[in-house]
């Protein structure tokens, strides 16, 4: 299976033979582990890879209920889901972006943040209708205070559990795509920027317990995202078109306050009252003073260097935009002025010599002598 067409071929396992099939050589090591599905000394090890560990069965008044805990062997589930994240991130890239951006004829700089923009349309659309039915199916958006009572949550549902090792997977794919995608050095700092902190946020909600708090900011955050980066879209199809950016800001500023007070309420007092305030490495219980005061003051750091980025850019606009409008008045007022008729005598000039409209040049006035 191939998921482009390359004009010449690369020496075998040569950096250019990797960048251009990175994609291809994920798909082969999938389709093994599928494969290792359909016989019966294989199908223990391949279900490591695909499905969640730990599981383990609680007796409810319906029957059994499966719940699911972290561990170590999380990490070959991840690593799978990864080469998913890689091939699905190049059959975009290859069917959907490539084509769009041959009809654009966009710049190398404009090419670069439409693709990046693109991708992330397409993972924030889908986290968020993900996240959403997530916290719709398990109650917990009819329900608040289920989000710091019974702590520790330490069994989680499947999907709960599923969604988390995907959001991970997700984040740490996008590490190798750097080199992948040949992103400019310039760039790499901010990418490598917010890619760590998603991974810090999403990987500490996930061990620390703290997971149905995560799944409510995190679709918080991802709706504020998907409008920042539709409004990057809609501007490189169109410039004027900035509508959606103001949108955006509204909505950003709305998700900075919402993520504090939600962070306050459920880590600061909610977490607060509930009985059990011992440390408990082997239960997952972080329920300590220090231990909420630390991941607090991590939230309230990052939400005001994500506000402070953000009057940046706002300044940054509003100067270029300025900028603009005077350019702009300069423009017209000098185009003005070049279009101001001259003003020139009455009949014409022949050898150097006015001459009247019949032909005559025109006589001059006597001075009387003093």
């Amino acid at each position: 299976m191939a998921f482009r067409r390359r004009a010449k071929s690369y020496p075998l396992f040569s950096q250019e033979f990797l960048i251009h099939n990175h994609a291809d050589i994920g798909f082969c090591l999938v389709l093994c582990v599928l494969i290792a599905l359909m016989f019966e000394a294989t199908a223990k090890t391949a279900f490591l890879f695909i499905l969640p560990q730990y599981n383990i069965s609680v007796p409810t008044a319906d029957g059994e209920l499966v719940h699911y805990r972290y561990g170590l062997k999380d990490l070959i589930t991840i690593l799978f889901y990864i080469f998913i994240a890689i091939i699905l991130h190049m059959v975009l890239q290859d069917y959907v972006l490539d084509k769009i951006n041959r009809r654009l004829h966009l710049s190398k700089v404009k090419h670069s943040k439409f693709n990046e923009s693109g991708q992330l349309v397409a993972f924030h659309l889908t986290s968020m209708i993900w996240c959403l039915y997530v916290v719709v199916t398990e109650g917990y958006l009819s329900n608040p205070r289920s989000w710091w009572e019974n702590y520790p949550h330490v069994f989680l549902p499947f999907q709960v559990k599923f969604f988390y090792l995907c959001q991970l997977a997700y984040w740490l794919h996008a590490l190798p795509e750097l080199y992948f995608q040949k992103v400019r050095k310039e760039e790499i700092p901010r990418h490598l920027r917010y890619i760590s902190l998603y991974l810090m946020h999403i990987a500490g909600a996930y061990l620390l317990n703290l997971t149905r708090l995560g799944l409510i900011l995190l679709l918080l955050q991802y709706f504020a995202e998907f409008l920042f980066h539709m409004a990057r879209l809609f501007y490189f199809t169109d410039e004027n078109n900035e509508k959606l950016f103001n949108a955006w800001a509204v909505v950003f500023v709305v998700t900075r306050l919402f993520t504090l007070t939600l962070s306050v309420l459920v880590i600061g007092f909610g977490l607060a009252r509930v009985e059990n305030q011992a440390f408990d490495l082997e239960r997952g219980n972080f329920n300590t003073l220090p231990s909420r005061m630390f991941v607090l003051s991590l939230v309230c750091l990052f939400q005001a260097w994500m506000m402070w980025h953000f009057i940046r850019f706002q300044l940054r606009r509003w100067r270029e935009y300025r900028d603009e409008q005077s350019a702009r008045q300069r423009a017209a007022a000098l185009t003005k002025q070049q279009s101001k008729p001259v003003k020139r005598e009455s009949g014409y000039h022949e050898n150097g010599v006015v001459k009247a409209e019949n032909g005559t040049s025109p006589r001059t006035k006597k001075l009387k002598s003093p």
